[in-house]
């Protein structure tokens, strides 16, 4: 079984950072999609890809990681690049954009 471990980026909608603090581990697997008759819908007869787990540290997830034998990729997450600007650069004659 692979898996991918990730903490997840801000979102894009507001400035918090609310649920950025958790890694999640999701399973990797290949898409077995059929096709239903009866209704056209798009259907899986497998559930792992369905499962997200939760952990507190990066350490947690590599250790269960370990002990069930799960082979992970590991994303790290990229820190956001903060540039200071003081309050009155929002009125300069000459701003660039």
């Amino acid at each position: 079984m692979r898996a991918r471990l990730y903490k997840p980026s801000k979102t894009a909608m507001q400035s918090g950072k609310a649920k950025t603090h958790f890694w999640f581990l999701e399973f990797l697997s290949p898409p077995e999609l059929f096709k239903e008759k009866l209704t056209g819908w798009t259907g899986s007869q497998n559930t792992l890809s369905q499962i997200q787990i939760k952990f507190r540290t990066k350490e947690e997830a590599v250790n269960y990681a370990r002990v069930h034998q799960i082979e992970l990729i590991i994303e790290e997450p990229k820190s956001p690049t903060f540039k200071p600007k003081s309050y009155s650069d929002n009125f300069k004659f000459d701003k660039i954009h």
